[in-house]
């Protein structure tokens, strides 16, 4: 079972922190035991150029866990009735997280499920820092291990606790199903809440960490598990951002500038006061708002307001594609041998572009916040709680202690959901009436006014030896900032973006992972565009990856090779991590049977990629009829390490493949006037179900390497993989996203 945030925000939980860094909660009463896990790793950022590589290899798993030293990452309660309630910092966003924090908790605290409880957890209720962070594929990555030593722990007090109230010593006590028994005497037991509500005294925490089970001794962590959040949202209760309210909450609707960059110059109220609903007009610097008793009588009463805008950009399409290329200098952020000496004077070379698009997620940027003296309480479809709390308070000049950010659901989030404008707007709002305000973008304010995914320019120069094999390889590649597009998204602000020169998220999928290439370079173009950017599903991957693996294909037939045979050529049997790329790049062709030829009229293309310290191949199977590319089947060989929830990571991996094809071949938003224009789904198609291909996932669930994320990897490959059988079908290579073609096979 999962439940959105607490409110019982004046009494948070109050934490003494032990020798072992574990968090053991005070103030819980005396028949309730609550266990924390404070595993704080700072954040190791480079402070040089040249230490921005490191940065880039974040997209490889390796992005360290902020937190306090006395704030928990995660904490388990047990009361009286037996019942586990599990608080954790991660956002459901759909992605199941939850379900999979409660999987990995039931195992080594040895649970019965149906008695395990999750919840999401606000600011007031221990978490600090950075911690409520869900982004990146990271959360399974980062909290895995602190949920089992904490549950190992807290399983471990609760048997010596056992032991002693029967009499017996803790060897002879085994933990299963949330009841404490005697090894040789089943019958005399005690569940876990009777060893709580008769405990007296200090509860004693265990000196080392206690034994973790090994993978096979697993009873329900790889188990595909029922969703701990399926009954809430198969009936309707589930809160999300656009469902959340308080008593008394009015509605409220903000003025919107015709061009980016345009500043709001005059407002006049005029007649918006007189309409219907209308509680009050909002106009402060350069912000203008309707609050009324309902939503669409904002909306109406906000067009009544006379507005003069001035400034911003006259930006169209082409002037921004200008913008986004390749040009000189850059930053170096992979080099590795003597690639300009290596190159040659007649390279291989191709240029390919990605457009802006837009995240479309179900459910637009929502909040409601209701802003009081003493304190600020807010509901929000957020990624990233914290961050809210501290917009909120700079935006209406409170200590961030006074904001308590309650996350809702998120009826989808892909990295848009990390921004969050409608917070402080509701908040603005709120501060003027004194009541709760809700404030909900419609579809056209969503995809105009949030942040899109960046375009990309990328230029890539490769030669060949006698052999076939590749010499030298160049990507340079021009991009919208991503983490550097956020105020407060990088340290040391503008000058630690200048010092690092390269926006790390921007870079995920550029570098050149075929260890068997001795030349590689990677060069970085940062590209500041009018049109705001930011985070999209994998960063950097979904376009980087399109163009990387799109050229990689151009170069295996340039070499008269097999596109599979090439890649598994320049990957190393020495690495641990090119051997990973060999098994899932051979375990996606056959399963997809790439040595046999397809059905009449169809083509197969192959792409792989890392991200999060997941490896994943897809082959693609295709078709062209009258100029229309149809995907029938897309073979996904995926390496996250072990999977805790096998359905939902299939679910996770299906989902970012219809993401990215969606993107493949439909998405793009373009710009006229300064402002964009596709903003409804009559002009922003997305895939629908008919389009939708087979889909074929094999996991190579390998315990033996650290645990990987599944949000976001297999966006990676997909649109290479389509374009790369488009070009065998057809000989037309494809450079440029959406995928169209002038080719007429059927």
């Amino acid at each position: 079972m999962s439940k959105t945030a607490r409110t019982d925000s004046t009494n948070p939980r109050k934490w003494r922190l032990t020798r072992r860094r574990f968090l053991i909660g005070m103030g819980a009463g005396a028949a309730t035991l609550a266990v924390g896990a404070a595993i704080g790793v700072p954040i190791a950022l480079p402070r040089i150029r040249k230490g921005i590589n490191q940065m880039f290899i974040l997209g490889e798993g390796e992005m360290p866990a902020p937190t306090t030293p006395d704030s928990p990452l995660v904490w388990f309660e047990i009361g009286e009735d037996n019942v586990t309630h599990l608080y954790v910092p991660k956002i459901e966003m759909g992605q199941g997280i939850h379900t999979t924090m409660a999987q990995i908790a039931a195992e080594e605290l040895e649970l019965d499920w149906n008695q395990i409880v999750v919840h999401q957890a606000d600011m007031m209720h221990g978490f600090e820092g950075g911690t409520m962070m869900t982004f990146g594929s990271l959360s399974t990555l980062l909290l895995y291990q602190p949920i089992r030593e904490t549950a190992a722990t807290m399983r471990e007090m609760l048997r010596e606790e056992a032991a002693r109230q029967l009499g017996t010593t803790t060897s002879d006590v085994v933990a299963a199903e949330s009841m404490c028994s005697l090894q040789n005497d089943s019958a005399q037991q005690l569940t876990y809440g009777q060893v709580v509500s008769n405990k007296q005294g200090e509860w004693n925490i265990p000196e080392t960490v206690p034994t973790l089970k090994s993978v096979n001794e697993f009873t329900k962590i790889g188990q595909p598990l029922q969703r701990v959040d399926f009954r809430e949202k198969l009936t309707g209760r589930a809160v999300y951002g656009f469902d959340a309210r308080m008593p008394n909450t009015l509605y409220g609707a903000i003025a919107r500038p015709p061009r980016y960059g345009a500043r709001l110059r005059r407002a006049s109220v005029g007649t918006a006061e007189e309409q219907p609903g209308v509680v009050a007009v909002v106009i402060e610097d350069g912000f203008a708002g309707v609050v009324a008793e309902r939503r669409m009588q904002a909306y109406a009463a906000l067009r009544t307001l006379e507005l003069e805008w001035s400034g911003g950009t006259e930006l169209n399409q082409d002037e921004l594609e200008q913008m986004v290329t390749v040009g000189r200098g850059g930053v170096i952020t992979q080099d590795e041998g003597a690639v300009p000496q290596t190159l040659g004077d007649t390279p291989i070379s191709a240029e390919y572009r990605t457009p802006l698009a837009a995240h479309a997620h179900l459910e637009p940027q929502a909040a409601t916040v209701d802003v009081q003296p003493d304190q600020v309480m807010a509901y929000i479809s957020t990624q990233i709680p914290n961050m809210a709390r501290d917009e909120i308070a700079a935006a209406l000049n409170r200590e961030p202690e006074q904001i308590n950010i309650l996350p809702t659901y998120l009826g989808g989030g892909f990295g848009r959901k990390a921004g969050h404008d409608v917070g402080v707007e509701a908040a603005r709002l709120s501060a003027a009436v004194g009541q709760p305000v809700h404030v909900g973008w419609d579809r056209v304010e969503d995809m105009r006014y949030g942040y899109m995914r960046q375009p990309t320019h990328h230029v890539f120069q490769a030669s060949l030896d006698e052999h076939g094999n590749v010499r030298a390889f160049e990507h340079q590649v021009a991009s919208g900032d991503i983490g550097f597009a956020f105020e407060g998204g990088f340290p040391g602000g503008e000058f630690g973006k200048w010092l690092a020169g390269a926006d790390p998220f921007a870079g995920f999928g550029s570098l050149i992972t075929y260890d068997e290439i001795p030349n590689r370079r990677v060069v970085y173009h940062r590209t500041k565009i009018p049109v705001p950017t930011g985070y999209w599903r994998g960063l950097g991957l979904f376009p980087n990856t399109f163009a990387m693996e799109s050229f990689v294909d151009e170069v295996a037939h340039a070499a008269g090779a097999d596109p599979l045979e090439f890649r598994l050529r320049h990957l190393s049997i020495s690495n641990e991590l090119s051997e990973r790329f060999r098994t899932v790049l051979q375990t996606a062709a056959d399963q997809a049977g790439w040595e046999t030829p397809p059905p009449k009229g169809r083509a197969r293309g192959i792409a792989c990629s890392l991200n999060a310290g997941t490896v994943a191949a897809q082959v693609a199977e295709v078709s062209v009829t009258n100029g229309k590319i149809r995907v029938h089947k897309v073979t996904c060989a995926i390496d996250p390490g072990l999977v805790v929830n096998p359905d939902g990571a299939r679910a996770q991996v299906e989902g970012s493949i219809i993401m990215g094809l969606s993107s493949t071949l439909y998405e793009r938003a373009t710009i006229n006037n300064g402002i964009i224009e596709t903003a409804n789904f009559n002009n922003y198609p997305l895939i629908s179900m008919r389009d939708a291909p087979e889909i074929d996932v094999v996991f190579i669930n390998d315990s033996d390497h650290p645990i990987g994320g599944l949000g976001e990897p297999a966006i990676g490959p997909i649109a290479a993989a389509v374009g790369n059988a488009v070009f065998a079908l057809t000989g037309e290579r494809l450079r440029e996203l959406p995928l169209t073609i002038e080719s007429q096979v059927t």
